[in-house]
């Protein structure tokens, strides 16, 4: 009976090393893809009251958790049954990136008249805060959850061929490090300031190092939302324009004296822009409707 109960242990410390060496594979595999979500996430994590920003990241994290118990089982589920309805699922969610990213790209050349109006408010009320945290905080868990599909189905392209529960366990992995982590690394970046601030108040008013490296933080942290802005968009249809490459049959063979990722990317934004048009296409005629009723 002793012999049984070692060999079992014998066995679960087998697996456990199965599933940490595979576990860094999928890691590695999907490691563009958390890239880019750190980018998206970070992205939409800044620009909060320096009050909030916490108590948001806390709610986008907690909306990231969930949405990663909402598709490992339904992936897992489809994978068996309904394999063919990933690539649909794929395709959906990169159709609402690339219109993301895009719609991004095209308010900066030609912005909207109601945006320039906002910056006119020098302040905003409570309640006005808390209605602009909640679109920002549902649009972010939306993003989250496509990037996820996206992130876990790559993992689990990698565990495929063993048993359910390597495929488990390795999977939920990834997909920890890509909530823990991530928003980990998202709330040391938007907090830099507030360790400078910290940092200059230690300084107690002395040109020393701590002085330094403050000024240095808080001075960096706009340059840093600005560079995340931008790294998010192309992340958005990069991401996109990779789901996109994926689905058609041959197009890296034909265009592979271009760059795959020049590629993705011209695929998410041509597709996005689309996807802008049309929106803005059907909001024209809705509007045309409402106003001859």
């Amino acid at each position: 009976m002793a012999s049984g109960f070692f060999a079992l242990l014998d066995d679960i410390a087998l697996l456990m090393d199965d599933v940490a060496s595979m576990s860094k594979i999928a890691t590695k595999k999907t490691a563009g893809i958390l890239g880019d979500d750190l980018a998206v996430n970070a992205e939409k994590a800044s620009g909060f009251v320096s009050s909030r920003e916490l108590p948001v990241l806390w709610a986008i994290t907690k909306g990231s958790a969930l949405n990663k118990i909402i598709i490992l089982p339904i992936t897992f589920l489809l994978t068996a049954f309904i394999p063919w309805l990933i690539s649909v699922i794929l395709i959906l969610g990169g159709l609402y990136l690339a219109y993301e990213g895009a719609e991004k790209i095209y308010e900066y050349f030609f912005p909207h008249p109601s945006a320039k109006k906002v910056e006119l408010f020098k302040e905003l009320s409570n309640e006005e805060i808390l209605a602009l945290e909640k679109v920002k905080i549902k649009s972010a868990i939306l993003t989250d959850f496509i990037l996820s599909v996206e992130i876990i189905i790559i993992a689990l392209g990698t565990v495929i061929e063993q048993d359910i529960w390597t495929q488990v366990m390795v999977v939920s992995v990834v997909a920890f490090i890509a909530t823990v982590g991530v928003y980990g690394i998202v709330a040391l970046i938007v907090r830099m300031d507030e360790a400078g601030y910290k940092l200059i108040q230690w300084s107690a008013g002395r040109n020393n190092l701590l002085q330094k490296t403050g000024t240095l933080l808080v001075k960096a942290l706009p340059r840093v939302i600005q560079f995340l802005s931008i790294a998010g968009t192309l992340a958005l249809l990069l991401v996109s324009g990779g789901i996109f490459s994926h689905q058609i049959p041959n197009l890296q063979q034909a265009v592979d004296f271009i760059p795959s990722w020049i590629v993705e990317f011209l695929l998410g934004l041509i597709v996005g822009l689309g996807c802008v048009f049309v929106v803005m296409a059907f909001k024209k005629i809705f509007k045309k409707e409402t106003v001859s009723q």
